[in-house]
């Protein structure tokens, strides 16, 4: 530790121009209250040595008290910023050098010393500014909302991921204004002091969105209580596909149980008795179709269980689209000829062979005409067209069926979804097959859409990438 002693001379200087100070103010002081000229010298020098004793004892007095007060108040606080100025200087090696001289290293003067704790402290604050710009940042571009509340319940910090989950107005500024129209069985209290016996994270619903709110109190540098902090997420898609896994589910437990039933129930009535040879094939065939049902669930299954876990090997080659919709017709002809359909397929000329897995794509179709055909009635009208539009090859396929009705054609490609469930049922369908088409188009870089009307029949257009 260093002792400045020019501080301290010049502090002396000080301290004795205050005191000729105070003693010229002394004597003039006695000069206005005594008139010299009209004492005589005797009396004079009897009441100017009583005077001067008073004044000196008092002028003692008020230097010693102002010394006093120099030292507490004015000395003393220098010297420990002087002690702080060095302590900075030995943990900062860079600012040591602006400190001392290199040749004698003596401390140089106050300025210097001022001056390098002045760099230091505009160096923190602009450390200081960036990281709250950074933060700042970082709240408005969050995805989740972030709400931060004093220990009154009043809004300190808010980012406009919050004011959108929560539908905030200009209006709701605390605590209770944002939650308490949830009606959700919270408040500030029971976060801050009983956070550890007490839920504090919250499932809400906003509109057609469930957000899910997570409470944690926030302490100040004591440790202490300083406020709440609510954390905002969407977990809107989390719930429906939780929910579309409970109705798959569901769907599967039931698709496999009609069949099974209707299985086991004809199997128990031909073991009770003998019956006749009809009754007997008719029986069986009713077990052959629901097993042959099932085995065909089962497949779908599979099939979307190997897409979805990314099993499922696509062997991409080039072929011609015209031929596989020519020969997918032909193996629905005996289904084309029961219903007296009349079926056209139309190929434009110069349709580039398209690269795709043939086998899936092969299925896609089956799919697609099979569809037309059950559900377009007896002498019906389907049209199919293969064509070629900028860098896609597309098949077309029109029919004068049933229709489907506009609320169901955003769900036909859900999994189990059917517009009509008993029917689809009776004609053998598994309600998988528009799912698993658009598994294989999705995987072979094509689409698939669908268009319709009650009544009056369905379009159905499918995408496929050429080769080139």
């Amino acid at each position: 530790m260093f002792k400045n002693i020019q501080f301290n001379r010049i502090i002396f200087i000080l301290f004795l121009i205050v005191l000729i100070i105070i003693g010229g103010l002394g004597v003039f002081f006695l000069h206005s209250i005594y008139n010299l000229n009209d004492l005589t010298i005797p009396e004079l020098q009897q009441k100017t040595i009583i005077v001067l004793a008073i004044a000196c004892g008092v002028f003692a007095i008020i230097s010693i008290l102002f010394a006093i007060y120099l030292s507490r108040f004015i000395i003393y606080p220098i010297n420990k910023l002087i002690e702080s100025a060095e302590q900075i200087t030995e943990e900062d090696k860079n600012v040591k050098k602006l400190f001392f001289n290199k040749k004698d290293k003596k401390p140089q003067n106050f300025e210097k010393i001022f001056g390098a704790m002045t760099m230091e402290l505009k160096d923190k604050l602009s450390e200081v500014s960036t990281q709250k710009n950074q933060i700042e940042t970082i709240l408005l571009h969050m995805t989740d909302g972030i709400i931060a509340f004093n220990m009154k319940g009043e809004i300190i910090l808010i980012n406009p991921a919050a004011k959108k989950f929560l539908s905030i107005r200009p209006e709701d500024n605390t605590f209770n204004d944002i939650f308490k129209k949830f009606k959700l069985d919270i408040n500030m209290e029971k976060i801050i002091y009983l956070e550890n016996w007490t839920s504090t994270e919250q499932r809400i619903q906003v509109e057609d969105k469930y957000i899910n709110v997570f409470f944690a109190p926030f302490k100040n540098e004591t440790d202490r209580p300083d406020g709440v902090i609510a954390v905002i997420q969407d977990i809107t898609e989390h719930v429906k596909l939780d929910n579309m896994q409970k109705e798959f589910v569901a769907d599967v437990s039931h698709e496999l149980k009609t069949p099974i039933t209707s299985i086991m129930g004809y199997a128990d009535t031909l073991l009770e008795g003998e019956y006749d040879k009809e009754t007997q094939e008719k029986f069986l065939n009713v077990i052959a179709t629901e097993a042959r049902r099932m085995a065909k669930l089962v497949t779908d299954l599979l099939t979307l269980s190997r897409y979805d876990s990314n099993n499922k090997i696509t062997q991409k080659e080039s072929f011609d689209l015209g031929d596989l919709v020519k020969k997918c017709q032909d193996k629905l002809a005996i289904e084309i000829k029961k219903k007296k359909h009349k079926v056209d397929c139309f190929v434009t000329a110069d349709v580039p062979p398209v690269y795709a897995d043939k086998y899936d794509i092969e299925r896609v179709v089956l799919n697609i005409l099979t569809n037309s055909i059950k559900y377009t009635k007896e002498g019906g009208e389907i049209k199919i067209y293969v064509g070629f539009v900028y860098t896609d090859a597309y098949i077309k396929v029109f029919d004068n069926g049933i229709g489907i009705p506009e609320d169901d054609l955003n769900r036909i490609f859900e999994r189990f979804y059917r517009v009509d469930k008993a029917r689809t049922r009776e004609m053998g369908g598994t309600g998988l097959g528009l799912s698993i088409a658009k598994e294989i188009l999705d995987k072979n870089g094509g689409s698939i859409d669908i268009k319709s009307v009650v009544g009056q029949g369905t379009e159905v257009v499918v995408r496929i990438p050429t080769k080139q």
